[in-house]
């Protein structure tokens, strides 16, 4: 790193000792547990139009793969202003992906309750899954049962309801149970699929003698995701691997895992390779670094003191106004939003 890592101002709305810190600290997290979410997202058939209409994974899959991981990693580690000024420049991001779903004919809006909850929850469980399986191990039914508790607060910088976030790991298992009959895979969702278990698509160039390393790594990583898959996911999907491989997979990357956990300056590393904005928000934790204040807020308290109204309170007069291009006038969407949120989420570049 080439400039000192500087203190948050406050720990936000978790902080030390919380299982978010424990399961979200973890390498397994940028690498395994957001490809998993990112994978298993595009099941949702209102999802994957939002996203093919775009194309961004496709034009610029590094540049859409560290904002994702940059919003994550803020709402689990950012300072308090942070968290909340991301989560208000999200809403505006989201008023442009909106449309008609192509195979139902329904209506799709990346701002819909019901949408931001799948992300929300496929996001947190993929990445507990992900730790579980190749990180730190099983939690403790207390640490699980708190660490959905933990994921509806971040349920709040999002505009789904945190009521509807299970609370318990069978309340998990029935979401998933009731939302597995609305899920699908039409050709748009599968090519995603594909495009985003290549593990390249997301790292620098490497140098050509360096070529078969990475090609070996991506393999690894791609078997690793689609392991942490339950069958029936595999099956609808059409990704599927031997359960030899999945056997196989899972000490290789508990040991490289691990390794790298262990190095906070390789933690580090990896982190920066993977998804280079994310330094600023997660160097510190990942180095030790205590914030200014030890101060830990509820969303409502920081919403109040920086001015800021609940996400699904937010810009209703710009979504409305996007609403209206789209369906009233038949025309693209503005970008209102974009060019401010790199500052929160990361460059468009």
């Amino acid at each position: 790193m080439t400039q000192p890592v500087q203190p948050l101002a406050d720990y936000g709305f978790f902080g030390p000792g919380t299982v978010t810190w424990k399961v979200w600290g973890h390498t397994t997290t940028p690498v395994t547990g957001l490809q998993r979410a990112v994978v298993v997202e595009e099941l949702d058939p209102s999802l994957i139009a939002a996203v093919d209409a775009t194309q961004a994974n496709y034009d610029r899959p590094r540049t859409r793969y560290d904002r994702t991981v940059r919003y994550f990693a803020t709402v689990a580690f950012g300072d308090s202003e942070s968290v909340i000024k991301a989560a208000d420049v999200l809403v505006k991001v989201h008023s442009k992906a909106i449309g008609t779903e192509p195979v139902s004919g329904n209506k799709y809006d990346a701002n819909n309750p019901h949408s931001q909850l799948w992300i929300l929850l496929t996001g947190w469980h993929s990445v507990l899954t992900a730790y579980e399986m190749y990180g730190g191990g099983k939690l403790t039914p207390e640490e699980e049962n708190q660490y959905w508790e933990e994921c509806a607060i971040a349920a709040e910088f999002q505009t789904c309801d945190p009521a509807d976030v299970p609370r318990t790991s069978a309340g998990v298992r029935a979401y998933f149970d009731e939302m597995r009959p609305h899920l699908a895979v039409s050709e748009a969702a599968r090519a995603m699929m594909d495009h985003l278990l290549n593990a390249k698509v997301v790292l620098p160039p490497a140098p050509w003698a360096l070529k078969p390393v990475v090609e070996l790594i991506n393999l690894v990583l791609r078997a690793g995701t689609i392991a942490t898959m339950p069958r029936w996911m595999r099956k609808l999907s059409g990704f599927d691997q031997p359960r030899a491989v999945d056997i196989a997979v899972r000490p290789v990357l508990k040991v490289a895992y691990g390794i790298v956990d262990r190095s906070p300056r390789l933690k580090l590393a990896v982190a920066q390779l993977i998804a280079p904005s994310v330094t600023q928000v997660a160097a510190p934790y990942i180095l030790g670094i205590p914030a200014i204040t030890d101060a830990v807020f509820t969303p409502e308290e920081a919403r109040r003191r920086y001015g800021f109204v609940k996400p699904a309170d937010a810009h209703h007069d710009l979504r409305a106004k996007q609403q209206q291009r789209v369906f009233g006038d038949g025309q693209a969407p503005s970008d209102e939003g974009l060019i401010e949120s790199q500052a929160y989420l990361g460059s468009l570049a």
